[in-house]
């Protein structure tokens, strides 16, 4: 078993009490090297870097995943408390939601469907991906060493296609009812905290933001242009009889809004702007009720934003409408940093990379390689100021902020110094490497992907 420094150990101990003695054992190994494996994140590369490649009961660690009885929901609770006490220990919560494909093949792999290719499509392409469709629900906290917001994964769930549930005669649940369960499950171990949550179009609906402004939850996300927009309902005479109304009268479109001349445009700097920087934009926002026939109503506030014609008007909605325009447009360019945890963890923690057939396995191995971004960023902070996180440059490489593969390069130093790898050892007849070349190899061993 290799050796952790104290303060990393302190860390990965938290996770103990959630499994048996036994499991725990063959846990934390394929917990340590999928930290240090380069390449593919199979059980078998895991054994390999870490010496146990003639282990002979190798089975007992594949049998963590597909069949020792844990839940990953506790892992998560566990995972997010030590995510808040390290950066956000108080304040307002600002999660992201967002599902994304790992392309695997197979005849097993029986929970897979074909989906739209976010990626890959645009409003006149349409492109279809075959694979399985998770839902991710993630921490968005500013990084002081690494100048950025992060998104930092918790909780992951997998999304089954209709296919499957169908084959098993289970009810198939849209991507806003497994949404909905995500956010609400993290409400219930965040209670005091005020919670905001950043979504894509495809979560911009009624049911789904109803559901979470009654458990007191705020979401941002898109509000198509064409949406049905009302004033709030004037208030009720007394003595009235019959159901109260719901609606007031009916608004223009935002497209209507878009194309009369008479539209009065505010210019505001957005910070960040989708990691780039400060962004002058024009925006025009107002509050109203949404509202569709047989649908719950929910109040909201609306914010279009034409970005000096660069690119089409977006509109925006917040279903707290006391929220300023400019405090909604920040949250939601924070959003893309989902998108870049998901490139992250593709290039650097080798998901897509991993065998496993059996369904059980398949449902925790992702979600446990998501996780590991965060318990990564975790490790990284524990560093010393001496030892933080440094910037990979060369002379025709110029980065000015550390980012995932730094981090990730700086844990794995730590680990391979604490087993000994920078220090010299006994033997007197040994020639010590010259510097250069010791920082190659070192280099070569901690940033391969």
């Amino acid at each position: 078993m290799l050796r952790l420094p104290a303060r990393f150990a302190a860390l990965i101990l938290c996770f103990a009490p959630l499994l048996r003695q036994r499991s725990w054992r063959h846990a934390e190994v394929l917990l340590i090297g999928a930290i240090l494996a380069p390449g593919r994140r199979t059980v078998a590369s895991i054994l390999r870097i870490t010496g146990l490649s003639r282990e002979r009961r190798f089975v007992n660690y594949h049998r963590v995943l597909n069949r020792a009885a844990w839940s990953g929901r506790s892992p998560a609770r566990v995972l997010l408390g030590l995510l808040l006490d390290a950066f956000l220990p108080a304040g307002p919560v600002l999660l992201g939601l967002d599902d994304t494909i790992e392309r695997r093949r197979g005849k097993r792999i029986s929970a897979k469907g074909i989906y739209r290719d976010p990626v890959r499509s645009s409003h006149g392409h349409f492109v279809k991906a075959s694979g399985l469709r998770w839902l991710s629900l993630m921490l968005l906290v500013p990084m002081s060493w690494a100048g950025r917001v992060w998104a930092l994964p918790f909780l992951t769930t997998l999304a089954p296609s209709e296919r499957y549930c169908r084959e098993r005669g289970q009810r198939h649940k849209k991507l806003t009812d497994w949404g909905r369960q995500l956010v609400l499950q993290a409400r219930g171990w965040m209670l005091g905290r005020r919670l905001v949550v950043v979504t894509g179009s495809g979560f911009s609906a009624l049911e789904f933001l109803a559901a979470l402004l009654r458990q007191e939850v705020t979401c941002v996300t898109r509000l198509r242009l064409d949406a049905a927009l009302y004033r709030p309902a004037p208030p009720r005479p007394s003595g009235t009889i019959g159901r109260p109304r719901t609606k007031g009268e009916r608004l223009p479109t935002l497209a209507e809004v878009l194309a009369d001349k008479a539209t009065r445009w505010q210019p505001v700097t957005v910070p960040g702007w989708y990691g780039e920087g400060d962004r002058m934009v024009e925006i025009c926002s107002d509050t109203a009720v949404w509202r569709h026939s047989g649908l719950p109503v929910v109040p909201i506030r609306w914010v279009l934003r034409d970005p000096c014609q660069r690119f089409d008007p977006q509109a925006l909605l917040c279903t707290d409408p006391a929220q300023e325009p400019l405090q909604v447009i920040h949250w939601f360019v924070q959003r893309w940093q989902l998108e870049v945890t998901f490139r992250e963890v593709r290039d650097h923690l080798g998901v897509e990379t991993q065998r496993q057939w059996s369904d059980k396995a398949i449902a925790r191995t992702t979600p446990c390689l998501l996780g590991l971004f965060s318990i990564v960023t975790l490790l990284a902070s524990r560093l010393d100021c001496r030892a933080r996180v440094q910037i990979s440059t060369s002379a025709w490489y110029h980065k000015q902020r550390p980012t995932f593969a730094d981090s990730l390069a700086a844990v794995r130093r730590a680990i391979w110094t604490e087993q000994g790898f920078a220090v010299s050892r006994q033997s007197i007849d040994a020639a010590k490497l010259p510097p250069a070349l010791r920082e190659g190899i070192a280099y070569a061993l901690c940033h391969a992907a």
